[in-house]
């Protein structure tokens, strides 16, 4: 007979790779993955770097590498994190393989079974499965436009049975939500665990991915704006600006937290790939990173706009959605007693596809909501995609 471990338990497999398969058919219209579009990787980019690159830094990048990064890179990332005006004094930088592993070892370091962590709710459904292989107890607070709703906050951390060991925010271009902080929200959040003490855990995996290049002061990261005045652990990661296939990420966390995470990372992986890092250190050092998000950001609001302005054009009116400013996302809100199963079931059978409310839920119930990502899909099918999915709305609502 064979014995698994009590984590087991709380493994869940995730809707949107199962829905992968049907996405990747090619009579289908993906809206289900939250990915960069493959027309737009830097392929001739990396080309040029890696041509170039030496035979002795060719051979280095084939070896293993420290555990807390190649340190080139922590040279040249720890420069651009500083010119997003994150604290670098008091804080250790690693990098990881990917963001989720960065949310992964901040939970393997931070949680035992039954602690408590306060996510937003809709939430990344990668930061609820790492919560939950570490058997903690999960508590949603409902967003708006403007990010957490401070209010329900307060209400949900009086009621809760232990102070909260993480708080978990997506500030910028929200996973699913596609919404963005405010200043005074991001503001209202510091002051709030000022007052409450309690880790924050600030992923901001698409910093770099607003429409708008007027916008770049106001994607300030929370723990730019905290300074030291209260614990942040930021995760980053190049799967948005570089490659998801690259399999980068970094955290940025007080130095306590930092020496257990590369301890956990350690017997996690060792290290992460070197041969990826040597080419992301380069990207840095030769400026490609500032040019190839000027290139890609005009495309991702040329497809945003697409999807809204189908949205406006074929949805009922008792459905709402919202309106992103960056990212990959749009987040659409059905009348409460639709089932969005029944809708995705309906839209596949027209060849559309996406992920359903309830999946982004911590507590895996609330399912009057749907993700739409526009990131992976040209406008013309999107167009066509976001008919499909309308046509299947009005079967329901």
């Amino acid at each position: 007979m064979i014995r698994f471990s009590k984590a087991t338990q709380d493994m869940r497999a995730s809707a949107i790779r199962e829905l992968m398969g049907l996405a990747t058919r090619s009579d289908m219209i993906s809206f289900a993955g939250g990915m960069p579009g493959n027309s737009l990787f830097p392929v001739e980019e990396l080309d040029s770097l890696y041509s170039r690159l030496s035979v002795e830094a060719k051979q280095t990048a084939f070896q293993y590498g420290p555990t807390q990064g190649y340190p080139p890179l922590l040279d040249s990332l720890g420069r651009y994190l500083q010119s997003l005006g994150l604290p670098m004094e008091g804080n250790g930088l690693i990098v990881t393989t990917g963001g989720l592993q960065a949310i992964y070892l901040t939970a393997k370091v931070m949680l035992d079974p039954k602690d408590v962590v306060v996510t937003e709710d809709p939430t990344f459904v990668g930061g609820i499965a790492a919560f939950r292989s570490h058997r903690a107890v999960l508590n949603g607070v409902p967003m708006d436009d403007d990010g957490i709703q401070m209010d329900l906050l307060e209400k949900t951390w009086k009621r809760l049975p232990s102070r909260p060991k993480l708080v978990y925010v997506i500030p910028n271009f929200h996973n699913p939500a596609g919404v963005q902080y405010s200043r005074e929200r991001r503001l209202s959040l510091i002051g709030f665990l000022k007052k409450h003490p309690s880790v924050l855990l600030e992923d901001d995996a698409y910093h770099e991915l607003y429409f708008d290049e007027t916008d770049n002061e106001t994607v300030r990261p929370i723990k730019a704006l905290a300074g030291e005045t209260i614990p942040v652990c930021y995760v980053g990661s190049f799967s948005k600006i570089f490659g998801p296939g690259m399999r980068l990420g970094w955290l940025l966390s007080p130095k306590a937290i930092h020496a257990q995470c590369e301890l956990a990372k350690q017997s996690v992986d060792a290290c992460s790939p070197t041969f990826t890092q040597v080419l992301a250190d380069r990207f840095f050092r030769e400026g490609y990173l500032s040019q190839y998000v000027k290139r890609i950001r005009p495309v991702y609001r040329r497809r945003a706009e697409a999807m809204l302005k189908g949205l406006s054009e074929s949805m009922p009116e008792t459905v709402t959605w919202t309106l992103p400013k960056g990212g990959f996302y749009v987040w659409v809100t059905l009348p409460k007693h639709t089932d969005a199963t029944d809708i995705l079931k309906a839209s596949i059978e027209r060849g559309a596809v996406f992920v359903v409310g309830k999946t982004f839920d911590p507590r895996g119930r609330r399912n009057h909501c749907f993700r739409l990502a526009f990131s992976h899909t040209p406008e013309d099918k999107i167009e066509q995609g976001v008919k499909i999915v309308a046509e299947a709305v009005r079967r329901f609502v």
